[in-house]
């Protein structure tokens, strides 16, 4: 384990230990200060799919229930296909009466 100094782990004398808010102590190096809060926007994400997504569900639960047209005889795959669409519909409805009764819809 290393001590208050930074040692231990390879013998850093360069590195020291600090107590960082929200989050486990940390070892940085001489010169850096560490992270003190990292923001979802910093490293890649932002926010929801938005209308693209909720357009591409509802066309791939259309792609989902064509797929039972077909010249295929077992009927086992359509219970798959239509719980799948129906899953996806349900998911579809709730997030439109979620954005619907939001303080802040999208």
């Amino acid at each position: 384990m290393s001590d208050a100094t930074g040692r231990g782990q390879g013998h850093q004398t360069s590195a020291k230990v600090v107590e960082q808010s929200n989050r486990e102590e940390g070892i940085i190096r001489a010169g850096d200060t560490p992270v003190m809060h990292e923001r979802p926007e910093d490293w890649g994400w932002h926010a929801e799919a938005g209308k693209t997504g909720r357009i591409a569900g509802w066309v791939l639960a259309v792609i989902l229930l064509t797929m039972l047209v077909g010249n295929h005889e077992g009927r086992v795959e359509d219970i798959y296909l239509v719980l799948a669409a129906a899953i996806l519909v349900v998911t579809l409805l709730w997030d439109i009466r979620r954005r619907k009764n939001s303080w802040r819809a999208r």
